[in-house]
């Protein structure tokens, strides 16, 4: 029981106080302790480590909701399109302008054009088993990239900076009213997900066995899918595209922690924020001329991951 507790509980805290502080105290300027309470580094950077534990804590946990439903340890948000279709919305938001006139326009557009991306491959794979749903949210992330290109290509110059490096991740510059809604939304999510933890559970082990436990696979499936779809958009809306944190927390948490999602949502949710906080202070220590965005940090790991999975899978 206590050794329990030392794992789900204390590690994981003790960890995310070591990398918050790391993400606070590291960087290319340096923050002047003595009279920390009026410099503005460090409300950015309190900022800037927060919007990273939110977003990494939601990537992460709408992976584990869509590797759950899909019985597949290769869905996340990014390789199911969801990403691609929240993105358009957003590039859409920016380019027109409407960001600027109200405050929800991009985390509304990113969302509803997530959902939407979302019903289409629901709609592609309908009656066809979970491989057919990662296909085609695989294609129809795909059409979704080539749709942000040809945004990208007809942008203003004004826009055209801006929108690319929010392409790769960008974690500078956050509003703080959007990121309240996220860290709301995310908590919501959490609280949510762990009362349903047993129809979750029930959803992973198959349609069969969902309907032999009472629990209804079709509703539960698309209660979960539709959370899990949320939460990768409001991360877009936060810092653009991040790609991979989805498939690799919950895959590791899993390994540790077990795949009882009574037990394992608020490690993921955890270990979520700390991976991202890491991975963004890394972006900032390992080349401190220029910045690296944060998204081709994780699409390192992330990638190599995939890689391994993939070939895991297939041996």
């Amino acid at each position: 029981m206590k050794k329990n507790f030392f794992y789900r509980i204390i590690l994981p805290l003790s960890a995310l106080a070591v990398v918050v502080l790391l993400g606070i105290a590291s960087g290319s300027a340096k923050i002047d302790w003595q009279n920390f309470v009026h410099d503005p580094i460090l409300e950015l950077r309190l900022i800037r480590v927060a919007a990273a534990f939110v977003v990494g804590s939601s990537l992460a946990l709408a992976g584990l909701l869509l590797q759950a439903v899909l019985r597949n340890v290769l869905a996340e948000p990014f390789t199911l399109g969801i990403s691609g279709g929240a993105s358009v919305g957003a590039a859409l938001a920016i380019t027109l302008g409407w960001h600027t006139v109200c405050a929800l326009a991009l985390p509304g557009m990113a969302v509803i054009f997530a959902l939407l991306l979302l019903g289409l491959v629901l709609l592609l794979s309908a009656g066809k088993g979970a491989e057919s749903m990662l296909l085609s949210g695989v294609i129809a992330g795909t059409v979704a990239s080539s749709i942000l290109m040809y945004i990208v290509s007809v942008s203003d110059r004004d826009d055209l900076a801006g929108l690319t490096w929010w392409m790769l991740g960008d974690l500078q510059v956050v509003e703080t009213k959007m990121l309240c809604l996220a860290g709301g939304f995310l908590l919501l999510a959490l609280f949510l997900i762990r009362y349903f933890a047993r129809e979750l559970n029930a959803v992973a082990m198959g349609s069969l066995n969902a309907w032999s436990m009472g629990v209804d696979h079709r509703k539960y499936t698309l209660f979960f899918v539709v959370i899990g779809s949320v939460l990768a958009a409001q991360t877009v809306a936060l810092a653009g595209l991040i790609a991979f944190v989805g498939l690799i927390v919950p895959h590791l948490v899993r390994r540790f922690y077990g795949g009882d999602h009574r037990y394992n949502i608020w490690p993921v949710g955890v270990w979520g924020g700390i991976f991202l906080i890491l991975c963004d202070w890394l972006s900032r220590v390992v080349c401190r001329s220029s910045e690296l965005p944060i998204g081709v940090m994780t699409s390192l790991v992330g990638g190599s991951m995939f890689i391994y999975l993939l070939n895991k899978r297939r041996g």
